[in-house]
């Protein structure tokens, strides 16, 4: 399967690399070598250990309970995007994004949970960098809440197509250089809110 995280590297970068010449450029401390590098290294590991079993374990799970224990066949519909009705791929991200929020919230309720996503909250900075600071086991728990998806039917590329892009989405929010941004604050996660959650007194 064809990783969209893997294109979005490159953005990913850029994207620090902007926040890095905007945090100089106000003489914002937003970066520190020693803190970027672990953030950075964590990410290179968290990619490592997806390619060679995150993600084909993950995949396997999924499309074994999908093929032997669905209740539901969805089919295909009208109006498709790569062969799937359009309105499973939108129900489908809505739901996973659900999912996540649970997933994430138990990571800080449960001892296991915050095992596997304690390294993503060590850094001492808060910058986009951060943002690729993953626990390598943080996807065998978080499968848990995804699951379900297979048992009601929801295809293994569907699924793994909007997980994907969830997690680029949850890159941008990991700044100190976006303020709030108005009425979006009523209905997504935003740096604002993100800020909150990773407990920092940072200006939110």
């Amino acid at each position: 399967m064809v990783s969209l995280i893997v294109y979005a590297i490159p953005f990913f970068f850029v994207m620090i690399g902007i926040e890095y010449v905007l945090s100089v450029v106000a003489r914002r401390q937003l970066y520190r070598w020693n803190d970027s590098v672990n953030d950075l290294s964590l990410g290179i590991i968290d990619q490592i250990v997806m390619v060679l079993f995150s993600w084909l374990s993950l995949l396997v799970s999924y499309a074994w309970v999908y093929d032997h224990w669905r209740l539901i066949d969805l089919g295909v519909k009208p109006f498709q995007v790569a062969g799937v009705s359009w309105v499973l791929w939108v129900v489908a991200f809505i739901a996973r994004d659900f999912a996540y929020y649970w997933a994430h919230r138990m990571s800080h309720e449960m001892n296991f949970g915050w095992a596997t996503h304690i390294a993503h909250h060590q850094s001492e900075e808060y910058n986009l960098s951060v943002a690729l600071r993953q626990g390598v086991f943080q996807p065998f728990f978080f499968n848990f809440f995804y699951l379900p998806f297979a048992l009601v039917g929801v295809p293994p590329g569907v699924f793994f197509v909007c997980a994907q892009i969830n997690t680029i989405y949850q890159f941008w929010i990991h700044t100190r250089a976006i303020g709030k941004l108005g009425p979006m604050e009523w209905v997504m996660n935003t740096p604002s809110h993100h800020r909150v959650q990773h407990g920092q007194l940072f200006q939110t």
